[in-house]
């Protein structure tokens, strides 16, 4: 498809762990998504990644095209008969014009080039078709093990993050979004998880690999014995939950 101007990627270095690794969206959060289209004939996941929310996508829609600019992220993706993989920027999709009933970003649109992406969408996009982009940012843990954490995030690695990182702190709120909103309501992703899965978890931070490639060794260390003791036995499935930000709106064709 087409270039890869711009593209910044952090990721495919890591993009099995990225599969095996990232929490999955609620199916409550797609029934709701699909609700809004007019029509169910193409879904766009944009930024795909794994391919997690193409998959959520897929009981709703005819058929999903997902995309990402990362090559390594679109072999390691969770494939599917319902779903059509690309290597693509979000800014030129290659998908036809006209076609797509729900855009949805997951995790993704602070990596955009806002501009000429909204301009993609304009033209991939139907009359009264739908653009949603969703979000998450810390993990939350209860106890101990979650002061541990938020330390880990706001404090340790804090200054390894990419600059775009502030717009999934901000909760979406900052991204410029020139499309008529539909206020959304509350969802979360939510898992039980043992303390290895959560360290793998944290090795598909962009902060963590930027600090590796950086120092040379692993910022998982600085946390790793006092995590240990917060969380106990380590087999051990504790409740986790990311609550989600979203940003919806309705696309109108210009004129």
């Amino acid at each position: 498809m087409t270039d890869q101007i711009g593209f910044k990627d952090h990721f495919s270095v890591r993009s099995d762990a990225y599969t095996r690794y990232r929490p999955s969206y609620p199916g409550e959060l797609f029934s709701w998504l699909a609700g809004l289209a007019r029509q169910h004939e193409l879904a766009w996941d944009c930024g795909c990644g794994n391919g997690q929310a193409a998959l959520g996508l897929v009981p709703y829609f005819e058929r999903v095209i997902a995309t990402d600019p990362s090559r390594q992220q679109i072999e390691h993706a969770q494939q599917h008969e319902g779903i059509s993989y690309g290597v693509a920027p979000a800014e030129g999709s290659g998908i036809g014009g006209n076609s797509v009933d729900l855009v949805m970003v997951a995790q993704a649109l602070h990596w955009f080039d806002f501009d000429r992406f909204y301009t993609e969408v304009r033209r991939v996009v139907r009359d009264g078709g739908v653009l949603a982009a969703v979000s998450y940012g810390p993990v939350s843990v209860d106890g101990v093990a979650g002061e541990v954490i938020d330390r880990f995030y706001y404090e340790l690695i804090a200054p390894y993050w990419p600059a775009e990182r502030h717009y999934v702190d901000e909760h979406y709120a900052t991204i410029p979004f020139p499309f008529p909103e539909i206020s959304a309501p509350a969802f979360a992703m939510e898992a039980e998880w043992d303390l290895e899965h959560l360290l793998g978890y944290f090795s598909t931070w962009s902060a963590v690999g930027e600090y590796e490639k950086r120092l040379g060794s692993s910022p998982l260390a600085l946390i790793d014995k006092e995590l240990r003791a917060a969380w106990g036995d380590p087999h051990r499935l504790r409740p986790i939950s990311w609550p989600l930000a979203l940003r919806v709106g309705t696309v109108a064709l210009q004129t």
